[in-house]
């Protein structure tokens, strides 16, 4: 025994990875955040990074595709959203875990676990994720910006480039400043959806039925398309890089007993913020299908035609200009974490340091190209179906990190002593087998 552990626990909190750990992504702020040394205090020092994830959750590109669901089947979908938050508060929690066992990222992991001929293809299946994920930031601030200020899509798709400078700004002032941005928009963006739903009145005996399974979602081709769009919408494949690179801006120690705490309060963070998110994802699909599908308007899936539409359905003026905010709040949002996610990608994988400007202006414009082009040839009318289709991408991405996520946190020989338990292995192995058939089954069925 040595200071209350036997050897093989000690033995066994040392993970064995091939390399050393080398830098950690976002050095700048890694364990910035100072920790009260106990109670209540500590535990709410922890929160903050789950919030950053959950913006992910409710980003532009989720609007689109619940706003589709939700128009074309009502509240059918709703099954989808709670799933699809359960499987991503498992998944949260197993890159908590990695990151506070190893010290790894899982971008880390990958190269050090992986040979390059792996590790490669691994890097750009997450920049794909990436720039998915943007293009979807890009139109939905565009939209918003056209819906609240008269913008045309044309430019406000170019002004998105300037949300560099705001990231900039807020990480010069600290991390936790960060965080604070983040969960305030969150909070508007709570706000304009609690008095949209009280405006549209939807069926809440519907609504809990629509949280109950249904094999129709498997057998309706049309239906699964949007499942899996709603999928890959909430579980996003950039949000798993980000969570373990930004839990380790918690200087929470390197003692096992500080690290099982550290994961305690980071897997708590994790939930309740996960749960605010499918609350807001619900409320959008709830909307659509109150305000829209109840009213016979089936093929609504524009976030124009939503703004357009609120107003004499719902019979209030100001439910317009709430869903436009909110979704104005939602783009600048999800511009703050996928920069982060980017950052961390780039330098886990390849461990080549940019300057976050730069990393975030090649991004932008790499989005900006499909997001202008689709807005200048087609109009406003096209750019739903490319969101749509942005999220079955990250959809179709999100295997490839899945599988790595769950085979090194179930690995006793690189967690240690923080290796995820049988039950959770299990489980975690389960929601990667779903995640991969759903997404043969959507390609056998594109190709068919």
């Amino acid at each position: 025994m040595k200071n209350g552990f036997s050897l093989s626990e000690l033995s066994a909190a040392r993970p064995n990875w091939r390399g050393e750990r080398g830098d950690p992504a976002l050095t700048d702020v890694h364990r910035s955040v100072r920790l009260p040394s106990g109670g209540w205090q500590r535990l709410f020092a922890f929160f903050g990074p789950g919030y950053m994830i959950a913006v992910g959750y409710m980003d532009p590109g989720n609007w689109a595709t619940s706003l589709a669901g939700g128009s074309k089947f009502g509240y059918a979908l709703l099954t989808v959203a709670l799933m699809s938050n359960i499987m991503a508060i498992v998944l949260q929690s197993l890159c908590a875990r990695l990151a506070i066992a190893s010290g790894r990222d899982l971008a880390q992991a990958c190269r050090d676990a992986f040979p390059r001929i792996v590790s490669i293809p691994l890097w750009f299946s997450a920049e794909c994720a990436i720039i998915a994920t943007d293009i979807a930031e890009v139109i939905g601030t565009a939209i918003g910006l056209n819906l609240l200020f008269g913008m045309p899509l044309e430019i406000g798709v170019l002004v998105t480039a300037l949300d560099v400078f705001l990231i900039l700004w807020l990480q010069s002032k600290g991390f936790r400043w960060l965080e604070a941005f983040i969960i305030t928009l969150l909070g508007v963006i709570a706000i304009c959806f609690g008095v949209q739903i009280a405006l549209a009145d939807p069926d809440w005996a519907g609504v809990i039925l629509g949280f109950a399974p249904t094999t129709r979602i498997v057998t309706n081709p049309e239906m699964l398309y949007l499942a899996l769009g709603i999928l890959g919408a909430t579980v996003m494949p950039h949000n798993l890089y980000l969570h373990s690179a930004i839990v380790q801006t918690r200087a929470y120690g390197d003692s096992l007993p500080e690290k099982r705490q550290a994961l305690r309060y980071s897997t708590i963070d994790s939930t309740v913020a996960l749960m605010f998110a499918l609350l807001i994802n619900a409320s959008i699909l709830i909307l659509a299908a109150a305000s829209f599908h109840g009213t016979g308007q089936t093929g609504v899936a524009e976030l124009g035609d939503a703004y357009q539409l609120l107003g004499p359905l719902l019979g209030s003026s100001i439910a317009p200009s709430l869903f436009a905010i909110a979704l104005l709040c939602c783009g600048l949002n999800s511009t703050v974490t996928a920069t982060l996610a980017g950052q961390a990608v780039m330098e886990g994988f390849l461990h080549l340091r940019v300057p976050p400007w730069l990393r975030r202006l090649v991004t932008r414009a790499i989005a900006i190209i499909p997001a202008a082009g689709v807005t200048i040839l087609y109009g406003a009318s096209q750019t739903g179906h490319l969101l749509i289709l942005t999220q079955v991408v990250l959809s179709l991405q999100l295997s490839f990190a899945v599988v790595p996520l769950v085979m090194f946190t179930s690995d006793r020989r690189k967690m240690g002593a923080l290796a995820a338990p049988p039950w959770l292995v299990v489980v975690s192995v389960l929601i990667a087998a779903v995640i991969v058939a759903l997404n043969i089954k959507l390609l056998y069925d594109f190709i068919a």
